[in-house]
This record gives C-alpha cells, structure tokens and sequence, in this order.
C-alpha cells in the first residue's frame, strides 16, 4: 500500500484487531511498533510479528512514529492518544485503516455497514446469509469477531461490517455503499462522556450512499433525516410508506428498492418476535441497496439462525424455557429480550456503565413473575423493581455463583414461565465475557434440568 510503505507506525493494542493492524501495516511496507499495557500480551505476539517492535505501557509516542492505529476500546483521553494527537499525529482505528488501504485497491470490495445499541450482531449475520444466498462472496467482519483488515485482505467483494460506536469514532473517513443504524439507547456512556457524543458516533454510518435506520425511534429517524446521504431509507414494524421497508399481513415488504415486494414472511425470521424482524428488516434494506433479488432475501433469512447467548433456548424443564440472551448487555437490549415472552422469571445484573434500567422495569415490569439479581449494580436494579414493580418477587444475591441464580429462577418459575438470562449490564465483575457469562447460565440450566438443548 503506498501510503504505508516506508512509514513507521505505533498500534496501541495487543488484542486481535492490534495483531491484525499490525501484520497489515508489516505487509504493507510500514515500520511497526506495538505497545500494550500487559507484558504478557506483548510477549505472546513475539513469535507472531517478527520485526515488530514490542514496547511495554507507553504513554507517548515515539519520536519517529508518523501515525498512530489503536485498537477500538482504548478511550479518546488515554495518555498516548491524548499525546500522540498533541503531537500533530493522525490517530485511527483499524476500520479506518482498512478502509484506506481499500482506497488503493483498483477493483475495492463493497461496504455494507450495521451499528446500532442492539442487535448488531444479528443483523450483521442475517445480512451475510442473504448475500451468500445471492452468490456473492461476502463475510460478516468488524465487531463480529473478524478484523476488517483481514476481511479485505483476503479479497471478499462485500464485506457486512458490524461496528461500534468505539470503532466510528475512530474511522472518520468510512462511507460505506450502504450503512444502517438499527436503534439507540444509553450505552457506553463512561467511554463517550454523553449520549450526544456516543449517538453522533453511531450516526456515522449513515454518511455513504445509502442511508437506512429504524423510524419507529424517533430520535433515530432525526438522524436519518439529517444524514448528508443521497438516498434515506427507513424500515418500521408498522405498515411501510413509500421509500420503507416495512410488515404488511404478516410479511416483510420492500417499498423502497423498485416495485413493492414482498421479501419473506415473518415467520422465516429467526430469531422470532419484533427485534427479530427488525434485524431482518434492516438487513434486507442492505442487501437490497447492493441490488439483491426478493428470493434471495427470503432464502437469505430462512438459512440464518442467531448465533449463541442471543434469544438461545438452552432447555425446557417441566413447562419451563429457559432461554440464554447473555448478549443483553444494556437495558434496550434487556428490554426486547423480554418483549418476547408473556411470564418471565428474570435474571439480571452485572455492571450498567451509567445506564438506567428505570425505564426497563417500568415497561416491562406486567410481564414479571419474579426476578433474580446478582453483579455489582444488582442493588439498583432492585430499587427500579421496587419503585416499579413492587409486588414481583425479588432475589438479591450476594457472592452467588450463577448456579445459585438459575437455582432461585427455577423456584420462582410455573409452567408456561420463561427464566431468562437477559443481564441488562455488562460482565466483568464477575465473568470474562458475555460468552463466558451465557456458558454458564447453560451449564448450571442443564445440570439443575438434567435437559438438553431442544
């Protein structure tokens, strides 16, 4: 790539995405530093970056460093971002450099981007299926899992990028062919410092050629409306007008991409209920924007299945389902898992990051036949239920292993009930991860059951 040949570059960031920016820049001709605040994450890259320069906890950067790419969850007041951009450097993400480097390709790949507060993820793979059904050679990359960089590397022709708001910060030169923003709630605001800034980060994505959001949030729809886009797009689970996608008798229909068609019917969308049918209506207006048949819409969907800890069905003991949504990890997220079923025994609690679950409880609080807390904001979300749910039975659980919450759950739980892990807050207080979180939700289902996964 011309522009990195002969350069030298810091990565700020030992992870997956560092490693990935890192091998792309040493492919690219640049001269490479890395740094991290773990040793041992330094240390594990040695043998994978030869020629790397491995430089524990640097908190400026070096004299000779002409550009500086960070991994997406390093905060913008971080010492060496905030000095390497006193330093006149150009600080970027690892979306943005892809996107660069894709710049100088001559045949580059199509973009097709998704961010949202929830249901990225879902979104993102519906999207790859429904492409893939169209025969085209596309992967779902970005927040996913899969490095962008290494997506365009390998020479894809549409990649379905999921992003976060970290990672459009970080990017402010990506247009995307196409980008959705799916919904907005309180999120990340410890990171982003408001929710103005964090929602202006996400309506990033709507500054390509086509511009697609949900219109049923208001403050969304205002976003779309102000997107510097030639083309607005809006999907809705009500009746959709012209230039929308929308549901019409049962089916996903298509007002926007040509004549009226009906793309699928609801019930090919997994996973079922509302934010389900969000997702895929958000998803075909993608795959539509990139001139995808209606077919290959309907097959698209049909083949796709969520992957897991999200609206995952771990058993269904005595009447009971037991339903592993680990991915909640803020309250809008919470709130859709819950809108999926009439009786819930909830179970929720981790780190809220600043969010209020006010507003959760207060809309969702008829549909609770009880509820289990544990984590470190366990407390607040007791005093929402308290405040707006007074009569559910409440347990709150200090030092308790997930197996002594799924244990609480299933005493509070009647047949028809659903317990569902939907958390509402972040992990790791107690948990690696979202996954590691959900993993063992499933195991202490199935050992306190004896069921398997239907």
């Amino acid at each position: 790539m011309g522009f990195l040949a002969g350069r030298d570059v810091l990565v700020a960031g030992a992870g997956v995405t560092g490693r990935s920016a890192a091998e792309a820049l040493l492919a690219a001709g640049a001269s490479v530093t890395v740094t991290d605040g773990s040793a041992d994450r330094l240390s594990a890259l040695e043998p994978l970056l030869p020629g790397v320069a491995l430089v524990p906890g640097l908190v400026a950067p070096p004299s000779s460093a002409e550009l500086v790419v960070t991994s997406p969850g390093w905060r913008p007041d971080s010492p060496l971002l905030v000095a390497s951009r006193a330093a006149g450097l150009d600080v970027i993400g690892e979306v943005e450099l892809a996107w660069r480097m894709g710049l100088e390709l001559a045949d580059p790949p199509a973009w097709l981007a998704v961010t949202g507060t929830n249901g990225k993820t879902t979104t993102v793979g519906m999207l790859e299926s429904v492409l893939r059904a169209a025969g085209i050679d596309a992967v779902a990359c970005g927040n996913v899992g899969l490095p962008v960089v290494d997506a365009l590397l390998a020479g894809h022709r549409v990649l379905a990028v999921e992003l976060s708001s970290f990672q459009l910060h970080w990017s402010p030169s990506v247009r995307p062919a196409a980008g959705v923003l799916l919904n907005l709630a309180e999120d990340h605001l410890d990171w982003h410092g408001s929710f103005a800034a964090y929602a202006e980060a996400k309506a990033q994505v709507l500054t390509g050629d086509v511009a697609v959001a949900g219109v049923d949030d208001p403050y969304v729809a205002e976003l779309l409306s102000a997107s510097p886009s030639p083309a607005h797009v809006g999907f809705t689970l009500g009746a959709p007008e012209e230039g929308q996608l929308g549901v019409v008798d049962g089916n996903l229909v298509d007002r926007a991409f040509g004549p009226d068609a009906v793309l699928a019917s609801v019930s090919d969308v997994h996973p079922a209920g509302p934010p389900g049918v969000a997702d895929a209506l958000a998803a075909a207006a993608l795959a539509r924007a990139h001139g995808v048949s209606a077919e290959a819409v309907r097959r698209g969907l049909r083949d796709f299945r969520p992957g897991a800890h999200r609206a995952e069905v771990v058993a269904v003991s005595d009447g009971v389902t037991y339903v592993n949504d680990s991915k909640a990890t803020n309250p809008h997220a919470a709130s859709a898992s819950l809108r999926s079923y009439e009786s819930v025994v909830w179970v929720a609690g981790g780190l809220l990051k600043g969010a209020s679950v006010e507003e959760l409880v207060r809309a969702e609080a008829f549909r609770l036949r009880g509820a289990v807390l544990i984590g470190a904001d366990r407390e607040v979300i007791a005093a929402s239920l308290a405040k707006y749910a007074p009569s559910v039975p409440v347990a709150v659980l200090e030092d308790a292993t997930m197996r002594d919450a799924v244990r609480a759950a299933r005493s509070m739980a009647r047949a028809g009930d659903a317990v569902v892990l939907a958390p509402a807050a972040a992990s790791m207080d107690m948990f690696t991860d979202y996954a590691h979180r959900g993993q063992a939700f499933a195991e202490a289902v199935r050992e306190l059951t004896g069921q398997s996964q239907p």
